[in-house]
This record gives structure tokens, C-alpha cells and sequence, in this order.
């Protein structure tokens, strides 16, 4: 399939989540562009990491999953998650497997490292238990590296080789802000440091790990930007507006940091031989008007959520039933519908400022 036509395909099938109920979307699945996909991340990406932990952040009941075949996986939405979508782009036969499950050679395709309420800092998250930091996350990847070898011994190709062609995604930092920094009460960082300087020190602890990715042997390398948290349900309900739509002291925060991640990825890329990092825009990909495709709720969640946690109440109680009117799930996470999109432009770019230097789409073809 040449690269003109497959792009042309990821645009019939946006048009066809636009007036399809998510869990009819039909996926046009092509050779597979990467022989493998790595996921590094919070809640947006965990497909079920969390589930053996002890920790309230799990998503492994019902209402969770109730538009997704397996039902409730681990996974923090009513359907797909932006890594599922991503892989179905690129050409893999299902979604690449969660750590805590993966298991021999299928780890050949690629492994999921993402857990709910997980930071860039240690420490974010601990409020509501045990989490896998970006930091494990990428001590579990060398875990996965020792298997590669095993699997790869009696092959011409090295891990290195291997490693190289793959893809990875990295989405953090929303919990070291919505869970951490801005966690009422104050935080000790809140008082301790200013926005900007918090966002300088967040930025610092991210360029070590991403460099630690670069060691192990990952070049193509996406880094996701954070969105409009101070939009999301949860931190309407904990902060006064002051007559805003969203709580702006949230996003003006949280946009110091987006800022000063293109300057990062410019970095990584002249100064790490073979780097190809690219950065995703959440913000821009978030801030286009959705009602022209359906999406009428913008603040309020589908789901009964718990009270300060913000998650789906288990049980019976019905979410609505007009799942892809919803930008969110429950208070933190977005409907399937709203990943799909996500997902189809940071594949394929729908304005320059979605991606940067390139999308995915053309990363994955260098």
C-alpha cells in the first residue's frame, strides 16, 4: 500500500467514526509498518497493568469496557484507548499485550508498560497506592530486552537491530499534576516550587528517562503532550471556575510544561545519533470544535463516578447511553470516541501544529 493511499484510508475511516456508534467502527488493517510497539504511560494507555496491584486506581469492572469485546480489561474508558487504535493503524493484528501478562514470544510484537495514576516523579500517585512509575516502566523494559534475547539467539537480527525498527509511545505527566503538584490539599511542591519551576524540574526528570529509553535501544520515540486538564470533570468539581469554562490556573500550568517539550524533542534529536523523537500536540488535537461530529457533552462524565477518586462506580448502574455524544468517560478519561480521534491525528496530522517535526504516520515510513 503506497503511503498516499493509506492516508487516504485513515481519512474514510475518521469520516466513518463520525457517524458510526463507536463500536461499530470498521478498521482497515494493512501490512504491518513496525515489527513491534512499546507503550510507556499513565491511565490513558494501561490495558491492564493495574489489575494485581493494590491500589484503587483499576478499571477491571463493569461499566468499564462495556463497548469493548473482552469487556472490562484494565482499561480506563467505555471502549479502545489511543495505543489499541494506534496499533490497528499500523497494521498489528490486535493490541500489543500488558506487561504484567505478556508472555513469550508475543512480546515480539511489542509490550504495554502503562499504569493508572503512575508520574514521571516516584512519588506522584501514592495517595491511592502501589502505581508503576515511568521509572519501572522502564526497568521492566529491560526486563522485556532479556526475553528479546532469548527469543532472538539463534537469529541474524540483534536486539539492538530489533529495537530500532520499533515504535515507542510515551504519555506522562498528567499525574504529576491532577496527582501530585495540584492534589488538594496543597502539595509540598505546590508550596515548595512555582508553576514554571516545577514544570523546569518535570521537564529535567523526563529528558534522563527519555535518554534511558534512547540507551536501551529505542530511536523512534513519541512523546504525547498533556491536555486541557484543567477541563477535565474532576478538577471542575475540586476547583473554583471563577466564571470560566475550564480552571485556567490548571491549564496555564500545565501548559508551561507542553511548551517546553518540542525544545526537548528538538534536543533529543540533534544530540542523540539516530534519534527520531516527535511530539504529539494533545492540545491542539483537543481544542477543535467536536460538536461537528456529534459530541455535545463536554463536561460531564458518561458514567456514575466515585466520589473523589473520579472513577466509574462498580456495579450495575447504567452509564449513559449515548456514548459518543461524551468527550468523558468518567471524570478523568475520554469515551472511545474521542481516542479514535486522538489517535487518527497524531497517525496522520490534521494541521501543523498537531505533530512535531512529523506525525506518526510518516515517522514509522523513515
Amino acid at each position: 500500500m503506497t503511503p498516499t493511499l493509506a492516508r487516504w484510508l485513515l481519512l474514510i475511516i475518521l469520516f466513518v467514526v463520525m457517524v458510526m456508534e463507536p463500536q461499530t467502527v470498521l478498521v482497515v488493517q494493512g501490512q504491518q509498518q513496525v515489527p513491534c510497539l512499546f507503550v510507556m504511560g499513565d491511565s490513558y494507555s494501561d490495558n491492564g497493568n493495574n489489575n494485581a496491584l493494590f491500589t484503587l486506581a483499576k478499571s477491571n469492572y463493569p461499566p468499564y469496557g462495556i463497548d469493548f469485546p473482552q469487556g472490562p480489561t484494565g482499561r480506563f474508558c467505555n471502549g479502545r484507548l489511543v495505543p489499541d487504535f494506534l496499533a490497528q493503524f499500523l497494521g498489528f493484528e490486535k493490541p500489543v499485550p500488558p506487561f504484567a501478562t505478556a508472555r513469550g514470544s508475543e512480546i515480539l510484537k511489542g509490550v504495554n508498560y502503562a499504569s493508572a495514576i503512575a508520574g514521571i516523579l516516584d512519588e506522584t500517585g501514592k495517595i491511592v497506592g502501589d502505581r508503576i512509575s515511568l521509572n519501572r516502566q522502564l526497568q521492566n523494559h529491560q526486563i522485556t530486552i532479556s526475553r528479546l534475547a532469548l527469543l532472538l539467539r539463534n537469529s541474524s537480527t540483534t536486539v539492538n537491530d530489533y529495537l530500532r525498527k520499533c515504535l515507542y509511545t510515551v504519555n506522562m505527566g498528567t499525574n504529576d499534576y491532577i496527582a501530585n503538584y495540584f492534589l488538594p490539599p496543597l502539595s509540598p511542591r505546590t508550596v515548595l516550587q512555582t508553576p514554571d519551576q516545577f514544570s523546569v524540574f518535570l521537564i529535567q526528570k523526563y529528558s534522563h528517562q527519555l535518554r534511558t529509553l534512547y540507551n536501551s535501544g529505542a530511536r523512534k520515540i513519541v512523546v504525547f503532550g498533556l491536555g486541557l486538564l484543567g477541563c477535565l470533570p474532576q478538577e471542575l468539581s475540586t476547583f473554583p471556575t471563577n466564571g470560566s469554562s475550564c480552571v485556567d490556573f490548571v491549564n496555564n500550568a500545565v501548559e508551561l510544561f507542553n511548551n517546553r517539550l518540542k525544545p526537548l524533542v528538538n534536543d533529543m534529536n540533534t544530540n542523540l545519533p539516530g534519534a527520531q523523537f516527535i511530539y504529539i500536540n494533545v492540545t491542539s488535537i483537543s481544542s477543535g470544535d467536536l460538536t461537528s461530529i456529534g459530541i455535545r457533552v463536554v463536561n460531564a462524565p458518561c458514567c456514575v463516578v466515585l466520589p473523589i477518586v473520579g472513577i466509574c462506580a462498580p456495579g450495575k448502574l447504567v452509564p449513559c447511553s449515548n456514548r459518543n455524544e461524551y468527550v468523558f468517560w468518567d471524570n478523568i478519561h475520554p469515551t472511545e470516541i474521542v481516542n479514535m480521534l486522538a489517535a487518527t491525528r497524531a497517525y496522520n496530522a490534521t494541521t501543523p501544529s498537531d505533530a512535531y517535526p512529523t506525525d506518526i504516520g510518516r515517522l514509522v515510513q523513515q
